[in-house]
């Protein structure tokens, strides 16, 4: 019988370790990664046993009487091991199911990772969710490009990127965080928003993941004029942030910097580029303007999704 139990400190090395070998390996399930925003979520995360083996793992935090399957995080879902089966996902869920209702918790929001995230297929865990009763709540659009399947960019992104090119605008990888969140601040304060991520949390996570986080930025002259912050998943290079100034903007500055991190993508062994959702309100609004940017790159739909499992049936 699979049995569970809450995350631990001293769990962290057994925690880290299965990340590493499992069926998604996201550097972001690291407590390297999660713990930076422990002092806003209560870590609830829980790890299954079967047999004194470790099985999979759920990185979640609690609010009240739910549990988030990470409400720092924009998805995670179960974390299974590569040579477990599907039964067992139904065991899984069924132990989870009793310890959190021991632990006064009645509902679950259960962020799903989407399907191109996964080294190998990894999607039991919502067929068991739905059997049980598990409610889809929210349903984000975003973006992606399957490696081997380029499609043609469009006119007006062929047009800007030669003219950033007849501008002179060149592509550097950069250190910079600080000179590229004073770029991102005042592209997201147009629209009244700001970054997730302080820039002193950038840092420190750049630095402690210095092979999945990349920044690049697009110069003229020395002057940056457009950013991109990677988050490189081994399988997956998806793009954390993006920012142009009103100047990079003219030139045509972020659409060769992201012409140009396509074409590298292309070139080497990741399955997938990621752009991110296009969606705002809890996926009820579509940002078109920003969904037809994107497809002008080639990137098509794919969907995240949320479910509810109220535990009391």
């Amino acid at each position: 019988m699979v049995s569970c139990r809450r995350y631990n400190p001293e769990d962290l090395a057994t925690w880290n370790s299965f990340i590493q070998n499992s069926k998604m390996n996201a550097f972001f399930f690291l407590r390297s990664f999660m713990d930076y925003h422990s002092d806003r979520f209560d870590d609830h995360s829980v790890m299954f046993y079967d047999e004194g083996q470790l099985i999979a793992v759920l990185p979640a935090n609690q609010n009240q009487d739910q549990l988030v399957s990470h409400g720092g995080l924009t998805f995670g879902g179960l974390v299974l091991s590569r040579k477990l089966r599907s039964n067992k996902v139904a065991e899984i869920l069924t132990s989870l199911k009793e310890y959190l209702l021991g632990c006064n918790i009645t509902s679950v929001i259960y962020k799903a990772s989407p399907h191109f995230m996964h080294d190998l297929p990894s999607e039991e865990d919502v067929y068991f969710l739905f059997n049980d009763g598990a409610q889809l709540i929210r349903r984000d659009l975003t973006s992606i490009i399957y490696n081997g399947r380029k499609l043609k960019l469009s006119k007006g992104r062929k047009a800007l990127i030669s003219k950033a090119r007849g501008n002179g605008v060149v592509i550097t990888e950069s250190d910079d965080i600080t000179g590229f969140y004073g770029l991102l601040s005042g592209a997201l304060e147009k629209h009244g928003v700001k970054p997730v991520h302080s820039v002193e949390e950038l840092e420190m996570l750049k630095e402690r993941h210095p092979k999945n986080i990349k920044l690049y930025i697009a110069e003229e002259n020395g002057k940056a004029l457009a950013g991109a912050l990677m988050f490189n998943f081994d399988s997956v290079e998806h793009t954390q942030y993006l920012a142009t100034s009103d100047e990079g903007k003219t030139v045509g500055a972020l659409d060769l910097l992201i012409g140009t991190l396509i074409e590298r993508f292309h070139e080497g062994e990741s399955r997938v580029f990621s752009f991110g959702i296009s969606t705002e309100n809890a996926g009820k609004y579509l940002n078109e303007g920003l969904l037809s940017q994107k497809e002008g790159f080639g990137a098509r739909s794919a969907v995240i999704d949320f479910y509810e499992w109220n535990l009391n049936g």
